[in-house]
This record gives C-alpha cells, sequence and structure tokens, in this order.
C-alpha cells in the first residue's frame, strides 16, 4: 500500500456508495486503503459503513467537521502512507491515482497534486463532453494519459481532492482546525505547503467528476456565517483575504502571444504569473507587488519586487490589469512604463466602459458604486496611448451576459437613443 485515502461523510449516502464503487473499479487493488470518517450521519450512511469489510471507519459521535474529521483520517491512517483527501460526491476514473502519484513523485519538491473535475473553480476545470456517466468515464479514459506538459504549478488546489506526500503532511501537523465545521481550509492548507518550500501541481490528466452535492452549501443560511468567519481568520492569519486567490487577469490572456519576458504589475500572490508559465513554459515573468505579505509568496515563483525603479530591465509584455481606473496620475505612470518595454513591446491593461447597460441599470435605481478613481471611454484611453507613443491598439472586448431587467431596458434605450447621447441641452423658446 502506498497511498491512505481519506473520506469524510455527514449523511448523502447514495454520493458515498457511488464514490466507493468507482474507487474499487478504477484503482489499482493493493496500491490503496480507504478511511471513512463518519461525522454522525443520520441517514442510513453509518449502517451501511458497518457492512464493509474493506474500509477504516472512525465513527464520531456528533460532526467535528472537516479538518477535525480529516485529522482523524490522517492519525488513523498507515504511517509511511501519501495521505488523499477525497470528498465523498466525487466519481473517481480509470488511471487517475496512477496519474497523480506519477506527479507527485516526479520531483521532490512537489508536495502536493490535486485533479481537475468538471467544475472550473480555481481554473481546475475540464471541459468533457459526455451525456451519462458511462461517456464519461470513457472520456476520462482517453484524457488521463500521463503527461507532464500537462501538470501545471499552482498557488491553490480545492480539497475536493488532494494527495499530500507523507513529509509533507507529517510537518503540517494536518489541517488547521481553526476552520472549523470547514471552508478556506485548503486554501490555507495550500499556502502552508508552499510556504515549506513545496510545489502544488494541479494535474490536468488526471479527471474525476464532482457533484458539489456537499452539506455545506445546502443550508446557506448556516453556509454563509461559517464562510465569512473563515475569511476573517485567514484574513487575520495570512494578511489578505481569500479573494486574492481568484484575482487573475485571464481576461488579458487572449492577447499575449509566445514571449520572452512578462511584467505583471499588481501580481498578488502569483496567480496570473503561474498561469502564464504553464500556456509559456520558457517565458520569464517578473512581478510587481506592493503588498508584501503577497509578496512573500508570489517570490515563491517568480522575482517579486516592490518598485519599479528597482527593475533594471525591459519586457515583450506589460499587464497593468485595472491600474489605470485606480491611481491618481495615470498620464504620468504610463510615461514610466513605457521606458520598461522593448522595441515594439506591448502594453495590455483592462479598461471598464462606464456607460455599459450593467453600469446604467444600477444608476437609474441608485446602486451604483464608485470604486475607481478614474473613468475612461475608448476615445480618452486611444489619445493617452498615443500621447506616450504607443501605436496600433488592439481592443479586445468582452461581457457579462445580462438578465431580463437589463434585455428589457437596452432595448427601451435604443428607442430613446438620442436622449441618452446628448449630455446637455441649450433650449430657446419664444413666449407667446
Amino acid at each position: 500500500m502506498n497511498t491512505s485515502i481519506i473520506i469524510l461523510t455527514y449523511n448523502n449516502l447514495e454520493y458515498t456508495k457511488k464514490c466507493l464503487e468507482s474507487i474499487r473499479k478504477y484503482t489499482k487493488s493493493g496500491t490503496y486503503e480507504i478511511i471513512i470518517v463518519d461525522n454522525n450521519s443520520k441517514d442510513g450512511t453509518k449502517e451501511y459503513l458497518k457492512t464493509l469489510s474493506d474500509v477504516k471507519i472512525i465513527y464520531n459521535k456528533k460532526n467535528l467537521g472537516f479538518p477535525k474529521g480529516c485529522n482523524q483520517g490522517i492519525k488513523k491512517a498507515l504511517k509511511n502512507n501519501d495521505i488523499l483527501l477525497l470528498n465523498n460526491d466525487t466519481l473517481v476514473t480509470a488511471n487517475w491515482l496512477d496519474n497523480l502519484r506519477k506527479c507527485l513523485n516526479s520531483d521532490k519538491l512537489i508536495g502536493a497534486v490535486g485533479a481537475v473535475c468538471n467544475n472550473n473553480e480555481n481554473r481546475q476545470g475540464l471541459l468533457l463532453k459526455y451525456q451519462n456517466m458511462e461517456e464519461m468515464q470513457k472520456k476520462a479514459l482517453e484524457n488521463n494519459v500521463s503527461n507532464e506538459k500537462r501538470w501545471e504549478e499552482k498557488v491553490f488546489l480545492i480539497g475536493f481532492c488532494i494527495l499530500i506526500k507523507r513529509e509533507v503532511i507529517d510537518k503540517l501537523n494536518g489541517l488547521d482546525e481553526n476552520y472549523t465545521p470547514g471552508y478556506i481550509e485548503d486554501n490555507d492548507l495550500s499556502l502552508r505547503i508552499i510556504n515549506l518550500g513545496y510545489k502544488l501541481m494541479l494535474c490536468h490528466d488526471a479527471f474525476i467528476y464532482h457533484y458539489l452535492g456537499t452539506s455545506f452549501r445546502k443550508d446557506l443560511s448556516k453556509f454563509y456565517p461559517i464562510l465569512n468567519k473563515n475569511r476573517a481568520y485567514f484574513l487575520k492569519k495570512w494578511h489578505f483575504d481569500t479573494f486574492t486567490f481568484d484575482d487573475i487577469k485571464s481576461s488579458l490572456f487572449p492577447l499575449v502571444e509566445k514571449t520572452n519576458k512578462i511584467l505583471d504589475i499588481n501580481c498578488g500572490i502569483g496567480v496570473t504569473a503561474l498561469a502564464l508559465k504553464y500556456k509559456f513554459p520558457n517565458t520569464q515573468i517578473t512581478g510587481l507587488e506592493l503588498d508584501e505579505n503577497k509578496r512573500k509568496i508570489a517570490s515563491k515563483f517568480i522575482n517579486v519586487y516592490s518598485k519599479l525603479e528597482d527593475i533594471n530591465e525591459k519586457f515583450d509584455y506589460i499587464l497593468i490589469g485595472d491600474l489605470l481606473e485606480k491611481i491618481d496620475n495615470p498620464k504620468l505612470f504610463i510615461t514610466k512604463i513605457g521606458n520598461y518595454l522593448n522595441a515594439e513591446g506591448n502594453l495590455i491593461l483592462n479598461i471598464h466602459n462606464p456607460v455599459n447597460i450593467k453600469n446604467i441599470n444600477k444608476m437609474l435605481k441608485g446602486e451604483f458604486i464608485n470604486n475607481q478613481t478614474n473613468f475612461f471611454t475608448l476615445n480618452d484611453i486611444n489619445n493617452l496611448l498615443k500621447e506616450n507613443n504607443f501605436i496600433n491598439p488592439t481592443i479586445f472586448s468582452w461581457y457579462e451576459n445580462l438578465n431580463e431587467e437589463e434585455k428589457t431596458l437596452l432595448n427601451k434605450l435604443k428607442e430613446y437613443k438620442n436622449n441618452i447621447y446628448y449630455t446637455c441641452y441649450t433650449i430657446k423658446a419664444k413666449i407667446k
């Protein structure tokens, strides 16, 4: 044996049955043990578990939550086994564990690996087209061919399926139980692994199906207080919020081509940088980040500076996101940043359209919140770029799907287009 698969159960009996069936069918016998920690299920799960002879089981007299339950399972695991945390609302597929293990053992600096699934949270999704679970398994078999070029370094791995080296989990002494009953403990676990000097890898060659049927999300009146409590604890511990993990400049990616050197301004904890490294493996990426706590994490992956003036090289691309909308002197910044581009280098930025239909709808209802320092029209941006020797701007437009209220408003505005074009009227009228 070399892997201890730890599964927590709290009701959801049918999910658990299907999960265990898939493990037995698609995982090589003799390479794993299953440890189930039941958090006092009430739906017949405990009675079902008592019929199993090939599983180690811990029965809790009350619901101890996810982090504590996982730690119980880790303590019960065979001492030399790696630890795999797996949600009970998953279905594993052919070669899943073999491929995860190949990646984990390919480098002594890899501390944990994760799988992709049918949901794209944290960009861990893989779009496979299928009509039923039988067809899903066939598609997964085609996908699950081990390939090191499909291993992506990440800042964070979602805990629905994460395989952790034994030496790493021993150094960590398990999950942080302050996140009980659960949620955000996997963000915390990921950063703790990185801080030990290890890498996290996402295996695009290991697909599993995730139902997303966990008990946490079912009662939102209980879910959000737990989520907010754990977010507050995370912020106190790491000094930046959990939304930082989602802070990726993905809307800029379509405009980046094969390149040698990229400067990522406001690089955060390195989410954008790692995504770019996966897309362009031989590219040198440099970061600029003012926040010391974020910079400490990003520096694990790339060279990061705190001041633009400390950078003494030029780049093929500079990514600034929506920075122009938030700084006091955009013109001065554009002038400075041009000095850091190679000949024919590219500046890539985001500019939000202040008169998009969503903003108009909010303003009409008195709900619009201005969290920007500057607003720009396309003409404003074109003129600003032109004044600073930037030429031939390429505009890549994107939009969010409109709801029915916004669609109705858009149609009304089309009827009165002249009235919304003009900002002011000067009127002369005679008296009768």
